[in-house]
């Protein structure tokens, strides 16, 4: 099987993330020789054309792959199985009680049902209950029992399809039956991946700032009982932060890979708010059908902006500030108690004091001067991406417990040896230069799962130097040069 991605780059113009469809065939056929000739399955392969019509051609069968974000240049996976530590993980679990009653929910159910026969004229037809054993072989196989209110509902009916018209009896989300409970379970129970680099997210956001719901990209312990049939899922909560309760319901899914979102304490009070909608007239009629009609929320988690803001809600929680130069204040920040993510671009900014007292884990500065001691003991920060302006002391990061990536290719930096002394940093990004004092003077960190060869004009060649010296060979690099065009062949 073959695919192909990439790009390509003409001099002094950016990176371009597509290439030609015509030229996706010849592509296509000479990755399928390169393969079946050296018994490759995959294959990196870069070509630098010249006016002159020379080219070189080289392949590497490795995971030597093309970086993309500012500073480009290329990236290798080192440790195929790393995947960074979620904080949702080490949070604290809920002791508080579940809020749900199987009684109270079953009574809710038939009520609603009830109502929505006489709004459409006619009773709906549902599949029937599931049974007893398939309850058990479910919750054997989930892990974990479900929410008993939950659990009494699929004693009326085993979802709302499953064969049967779909009734998108969940706030416009169709419930699923055990079968795909189950299958959507196992898909979502791992953490959401988001790679390696540091213009995406290398962590997650709170879904609520009371600590209700866990920072994670997904859990085990979150059973989706009803799709939107995009991708996104209503979610019963078996294994709540520290101010939730058991067998809360939270939206996750496509959409809430970042901020899992708080909905409700229990299914039984979801019922309890549909049944409001409907007395409300919060809803219409399609094609027989009933839809709710709910304001969307913006909880204001997240910002993008020109210039500071004169006012910073206090729920924010990530804020990237785009088109900002000169010098930067961060102290209105610190009126966002809860924020996690600060990405600062085109401008520098004096003093890093405002980060001491934020719980930031991704923060993407330039700093006018050269004083990181405001980073000493933060034990939040899990990504930093730094720019400097004059040659800094990285001293204060052998003090940062958690910063597993790191990005120092705009940085002017006094002594790179300080690396070595960072066991639990597991993505380093630095540019050719600093990656050969790093390399030379026998200083990389030593547990790396992957790093990153920065820089626009680096070529393929070069990263498989880079990459072998890292400890991924490039001996069975595939090269090939010639010229092209009308005195070539």
């Amino acid at each position: 099987m073959s695919s192909r991605s990439g790009g390509y780059t003409v001099a002094g113009e950016p990176w371009q993330p597509f290439v030609r469809y015509d030229f996706y065939p010849e592509l296509l056929s000479l990755a399928e020789a390169i393969r079946a000739s050296r018994g490759w399955d995959h294959a990196g392969m870069e070509v630098r054309w010249r006016p002159t019509g020379e080219f070189d051609l080289v392949a590497f069968p490795d995971a030597v792959t093309n970086a993309h974000g500012s500073g480009a240049g290329f990236q290798v996976v080192l440790d195929h199985d790393y995947r960074l530590p979620q904080p949702g993980f080490r949070q604290e679990l809920g002791t508080a009680g579940p809020a749900g009653d199987p009684d109270l929910a079953v009574a809710r159910f038939h009520a609603y049902m009830e109502h929505r026969a006489s709004i459409l004229g006619q009773p709906e037809q549902l599949p029937p209950p599931a049974s007893a054993t398939a309850l058990a072989e479910a919750e054997h196989r989930l892990g974990t029992p479900l929410p008993a209110d939950l659990r009494a509902l699929y004693l009326i009916a085993d979802g709302d399809g499953n064969g049967y018209e779909n009734l998108w009896l969940f706030g416009n989300n169709l419930w699923l039956s055990l079968e795909d409970l189950v299958d959507c379970q196992a898909e979502w129970s791992e953490p959401v991946w988001f790679g390696w680099d540091l213009e995406w997210d290398a962590v997650v956001f709170d879904a609520d700032p009371a600590d209700t719901v866990r920072r994670c990209g997904g859990h085990p312990g979150w059973l989706p009982f009803a799709s939107g049939q995009d991708g996104n899922f209503l979610a019963v909560d078996t294994a709540p932060a520290r101010k939730g309760r058991p067998g809360q319901v939270i939206r996750m899914g496509r959409d809430f890979d970042h901020r899992p979102e708080y909905v409700a304490d229990s299914v039984t009070s979801l019922l309890g708010h549909y049944l409001d909608l409907l007395e409300e007239g919060a809803y219409e009629v399609i094609d027989g059908s009933i839809r709710f009609l709910e304001p969307a929320r913006d909880p204001g988690y997240n910002e993008v902006v020109s210039e500071m803001p004169t006012e910073i809600p206090p729920t924010l929680q990530k804020i990237h500030i785009n088109d900002l130069s000169g010098a930067v204040d961060l102290t209105p920040l610190t009126a966002a108690p809860n924020l996690r993510r600060l990405h600062h671009y085109n401008g520098a900014t004096t003093d890093l004091a405002p980060v001491r007292a934020l719980p930031i884990e991704a923060l993407r500065v330039t700093l006018d001067g050269t004083d990181l001691t405001p980073l000493v003991g933060h034990r939040h920060l899990t990504a930093l991406n730094l720019g400097t302006t004059a040659p800094t002391d990285l001293a204060p990061l052998r003090t940062v417990p958690n910063l597993r990536c790191l990005d120092l290719s705009r940085a002017a930096t006094q002594d790179l040896a300080v690396l070595a002394d960072l066991p639990g940093l597991r993505y380093l990004v630095l540019t050719a230069q600093q990656w050969s004092v790093l390399l030379d003077e026998g200083n990389a960190p030593p547990d790396l799962a992957a790093a990153r060869l920065a820089g626009a004009d680096v070529s393929f060649d070069e990263a498989l130097a880079w990459s072998a010296r890292l400890g991924r060979s490039s001996g069975d690099a595939f090269r090939f040069s010639n010229t092209c065009g009308p005195s070539g062949s």
